[in-house]
Order: C-alpha cells, then structure tokens, then sequence
C-alpha cells in the first residue's frame, strides 16, 4: 500500500522549531523577500513606486527618497497595523497551514498565546488572501463535477416528544441554513458559492463552467437544466456512487473536508463568514499535495500581496448601531 502524502517527510518542510530558531531577523527578511521580490526585499515605495529609500532599522520602516513617504513592510496590506512580532506571524501562518481540515480560533489562540479575539481576526485574514487564488475569474474547462451541500440551520428538537415539531418545514426553519455549490475540475480547481438553494447553482454554471466542458452531477431534478449546454453525466447516488466512470467523487471529497471542518473545528459557523470556510477548504484540498512550507510561503505572498482588509481591519473596535 502507498504511503499517504501527508506521512512522506517531502510534505514536511517548515516547523515551528526552526521559525523560533531562526528568530525575529530572519523572518522579518522573509517578509521582506516576499513582498519585494522583485528586488530581492528590498523596499519599494508604495505610494510612488521609487526603488531608492532610507533604512531605518530602529523603527523597522524606510522612508523614500522622492516623496519622502516612511512605511514599513506591511504598510498597505493585509497585516497593516500588526502588534505581532513577524516571528509570531510566520508561526501562525505554519499552524494555519498545518490543519488539513482548518482550525478552531479557540486552538489558534492557545499555541499561538494570544487573545481569542486576535486569533479569530488574524484566522479570517488568511482566509481573506486565500480566496484570491480560489475566486480568480478564470472559467472553469475540462470535466467538471457540480454538486451541493446545506450547512447551518439546525434547530434542536425539544425534550418531550409532544413539544416537538416537524423541522423539514419551512414556517419552522431558522433562516440561517445556507447551501455551498461547489464546481471542481478532475484534476484542476475547486470552487464554491454560497447561495440560498442548491438550484441557484444552473445560473453560476452559466457564468463559471465552459460550454465545451463537459458536467456531472447527481440525481437531483433541478440539475436537469444542464442538458441544456452541456454533455452531462448523471449518477443516481440512491443506487450507486460510481457508474463506469460517472461519478461526483471529486466534488464530494471537498466537502468531506468542508464538512470536517465546521463540525469537527468550528462546531457552528455563521452564514455571514460561511463563504471564507468554503474557499479555505477549497484552497487546503486544491494545494494538499503541496508541502507545508510552499503552502505558507503561498499564504505569506498572497497576505502581502493583497491590500488592506476593509472588514477585518480594526473589527474589534467596531461599534454596532
């Protein structure tokens, strides 16, 4: 029998003990390798893109020769106004890649002994950059396999049997039960969509998936659309899962790891954030057979790439009307 990926020493690339080794210096370079790479880290003016800066090492900012303008490394990004040492960071980043099906703000918070608050930001952050790379506008070719998962909405039934009512009905439900239509390539992306009904995925088909692909889906009637632009292969799961070669099995193991996810990790999301653990799951199974150090180099630069957040900046400090 094969080894498992994940067993192989070659998806073992970065731990925690040589980002502590290294230290505060050698990180802060990373970085700043990663956010200038172009020139090798060193610093870029953001506001006029001049080459020529200032070092100031006591404060860890430059300061441009042209405009004068003084910034730091992650001055317009998504770590823009960090309290954490860049050592810090990097290690949350490994721990972040590290769980192949997510991790609870609860367990960031105790590894990485910061307040629940920090982590819980500092979590949807990362997940915030990853979705550049899920959500990337191209249209998806190939074979494509479609299929639909509710999550959300439980409503607990009561303790006696002559309190309890019938939870398939609408009149009883709580309105925060959402649908994740996920679209993935055999051997290519993944990604999903948060809509209200597993039908609203016909109308993302039209705008995502190629006319030349072709599709498969399962046995339910609202997929019947397809035929109509499509070569699309069905399964009847209520009979079996694969049909000589027709199958959704791709799709459903994305799934299997969103749903391990929220039960196993989160326990309850909400359908407000409900779309930043989809595409986190799709980013963790499209790069699973990537070691875990170009998987955090993939988040750093994807994090210093993107501009600042305008909903997790300063979340906290918020207040609600």
């Amino acid at each position: 029998m094969a080894q498992h990926f994940l067993l192989s020493a070659v998806s073992r690339t970065l731990s925690l003990r040589n980002i502590y080794k290294n230290g505060e210096k050698k990180a802060y370079e990373t970085f700043c390798k990663l956010r200038w790479s172009e020139t090798d880290g060193e610093a870029v003016c953001p506001k006029c893109g001049c080459p020529d800066t200032y070092d100031i090492p006591t404060r860890r900012k430059f300061k441009c020769k042209a405009c004068y303008h003084q910034f730091s490394v992650t001055s317009g990004t998504l770590f823009a106004s960090r309290k954490l040492d860049f050592v810090d960071l990097l290690a949350a980043i490994c721990l972040f890649v590290n769980g192949s099906k997510g991790m609870s703000a609860v367990q960031f918070s105790r590894d990485l002994d910061v307040q629940y608050k920090t982590a819980w930001v500092l979590a949807h952050k990362l997940r915030e950059a990853l979705s550049n790379e899920v959500h990337t506008g191209e249209i998806l070719e190939g074979e494509v396999e479609v299929d639909g998962a509710y999550f959300g909405g439980h409503i607990r039934p009561q303790n006696a049997k002559e309190d309890r009512v019938d939870r398939r009905r609408a009149k009883h439900q709580t309105g925060t039960r959402r649908v994740v239509v996920a679209f993935r390539e055999r051997l290519g992306r993944t990604v999903p969509f948060v809509t209200k009904t597993e039908a609203e995925g016909v109308e993302l088909a039209k705008e995502n998936v190629c006319r030349t692909a072709s599709m498969a889906a399962d046995e339910a009637s609202h997929w019947d659309l397809l035929h109509d632009g499509w070569d699309v292969d069905r399964v009847n799961h209520s009979e079996i899962y694969s049909d000589h070669g027709k199958h959704t099995n791709w799709v459903e193991s994305y799934f299997a790891r969103l749903r391990r996810m929220v039960r196993g990790q989160h326990h309850f999301v909400s359908p407000k954030y409900l779309h930043q653990y989809a595409n986190h799951a799709a980013w963790l199974e499209d790069n699973r057979r990537n070691s875990n150090g170009e998987n955090a180099f993939k988040v750093v630069t994807h994090a210093m790439l993107a501009p600042v957040s305008r909903n997790w900046k300063g979340y906290w400090q918020r207040t609600t009307a």
